[in-house]
């Protein structure tokens, strides 16, 4: 009898511990809080992405030009984005270690939004949306971690739907700000004497501004972080609830020559191509995959001289060596992202073109046609955002009643008619239900994929994986800002409609590659 007295008493101490050890779940408001900022930073993304085309073309930019200026964005993200997630999960300090970050990128992307409606020349307003770009993924990279960090495996699809509701919220106002304050407040839309950009976008981005910095300083002060030992003490828990028992992960040492052969590779089909562009004159603009193609193929072997030195501390080597270590699962979403981010951001560079042309009949920038033509583009994605934010509550039960890759591919497949049927619309006010089918696929390519992702990730190395899981939203962006601009010219005969056309094919390509993804941790 004492010996079973004694087994139940171990039993329950046991069931104490674990439970003791398990991440508590968050209240609604608590969820609200550490989702709040993201209403700033699609403030900042939405004007730039509805209104940059429109600077860029005011400013004497050609329709064929506006893909490589856009540019900036994708290789900003690139760039910033692994590098911000590997210090952020590093970092340890009185604000915790994502929120530092959250308040610099707010610092930094406030005052672009602030210079960059008054560039007063096309090369000043390109460099700008570089400053501004890179300040906004400052603070947006930790956000996807930070869900990873502070909720458990039962609780991250809410948090990234809470996090799409606020992308949502803030892009259907930041996206119809200009529309707002010249239709609504008398807000003058055409430029005044001496000025190039109308006082409607250049409030507009001084309104984003504010709205941007005072978002983000709700989090950081609203919200607190778990300590690394606490989330020391929930890590057996993540591995169970995440699915990670199968997960390997080789060593630098490992991959030692995986990283001189693809080294190699890359880099003589980087430079082949190079060679294949100079010598058949196409469009500059392709340079800009050969050439990146040969510089992944150097930080390889970069890599490879640095491991083989015995230098594998160092931030590059381990950025790498997580790279190639990427779980099953991320792999096959990297192809979902692929189209569906191509898609996008050939919906972004060219609405206001094909919308003002093929619609409007109009392509003379200082014409009222045209800007109340651009100002219809940038209510429609005031539209499509809005609605996103209403769906972003709707696609969680449609997963649970479904699965998450069948709602994220039933989604998609609706955004891409959404899209194609551009094409055959000839009045404006019909756009506003193609729009409503981008809005679902908008939400659930905010939130189900990274749902997806984050049951097959380390939790010790959330941070980094959000940050290469970019990879695969800024690499489609970055080929379809040197390919688009080639396409339009020589293909589509100038016309960007055809681009819109191409994004829904991409978004249906996206929803059939979907089924094919491992979901290890659907609940």
């Amino acid at each position: 009898m004492r010996v079973l007295n004694l087994v139940s008493c171990i039993l329950r101490l046991e069931s104490k511990i674990n439970q003791m050890k398990k991440k508590p779940a968050l209240s609604f408001w608590q969820i609200w809080n550490m989702s709040f900022g993201f209403l700033g930073i699609q403030f900042g993304f939405a004007l730039q992405n509805a209104n940059v085309s429109r600077i860029f073309e005011t400013l004497g930019a050609n329709v064929n030009d506006i893909p490589i200026l856009w540019i900036a964005a994708p290789v900003t993200g690139l760039v910033m984005q692994p590098i911000i997630g590997h210090l952020s999960d590093k970092t340890w300090g009185r604000f915790g270690r994502r929120r530092p970050f959250f308040l610099i990128g707010a610092i930094l992307a406030s005052l672009a939004l602030l210079v960059m409606p008054n560039s007063p020349a096309l090369w000043i307003a390109a460099g700008m949306l570089w400053i501004m770009d890179a300040s906004i993924n400052i603070s947006m990279e930790p956000f996807r971690a930070f869900v990873g960090d502070m909720l458990p495996g039962e609780q991250r699809t809410r948090g990234f739907a809470m996090q799409s509701f606020f992308i949502g919220l803030g892009a259907v106002i930041a996206s119809g700000l200009p529309y707002i304050l010249s239709e609504w407040l008398g807000v003058a839309n055409v430029p005044e004497a001496g000025e190039k950009i109308p006082p409607s976008v250049r409030y507009a981005f001084y309104l984003g501004g504010a709205v941007f910095f005072l978002a983000v300083l709700w989090t950081v002060f609203r919200t607190k972080e778990y300590s690394p030992d606490e989330l020391k003490e929930f890590e057996e828990e993540n591995i169970q609830s995440q699915g990670l028992s199968h997960f390997i992960y080789r060593t630098p040492v490992e991959l030692l020559k995986s990283f001189f052969r693809q080294g190699f590779i890359w880099l003589l089909v980087g430079s082949g191509f190079s060679y294949l562009i100079f010598w058949q004159g196409w469009e500059k603009e392709l340079y800009v995959i050969s050439v990146g193609l040969g510089v992944f193929g150097i930080i390889l072997l970069i890599t490879a001289w640095n491991t083989r030195q015995g230098l594998t501390r160092n931030g590059l080597v381990e950025v790498i060596t997580d790279l190639m270590n990427m779980p099953k699962t991320m792999k096959q979403l990297a192809i979902v992202q692929f189209f569906s981010w191509f898609a996008l951001f050939a919906m972004w560079i060219y609405s206001t073109s094909a919308v003002t042309s093929h619609i409007y009949g109009t392509s003379d920038t200082a014409s009222g046609l045209y800007n109340k033509g651009a100002n219809w583009v940038g209510f429609l994605f005031a539209i499509y955002n809005g609605f996103a934010a209403i769906m972003a509550f709707v696609l969680p039960v449609l997963a649970k009643a479904t699965s998450r890759k069948m709602a994220h591919a039933i989604s998609l497949v609706i955004g891409g008619i959404g899209l194609i049927s551009f094409y055959v619309i000839k009045d404006p006010n019909l756009l506003l239900v193609s729009m409503v089918g981008v809005g679902i696929a908008w939400a659930s390519i905010l939130s189900m994929p990274y749902a997806i992702l984050t049951g097959s990730l380390p939790a010790a190395k959330m941070g980094i994986y959000m940050g290469i899981f970019n990879f695969f939203i800024v690499i489609p962006q970055i080929f379809a800002a040197s390919i688009l601009g080639f396409f339009t010219k020589f293909l589509f005969g100038g016309h960007a409609i055809y681009a819109l056309v191409l994004g829904g094919v991409s978004l249906l390509i996206a929803a059939v590659s979907v089924l094919f993804v491992d979901d290890v941790d659907q609940k």
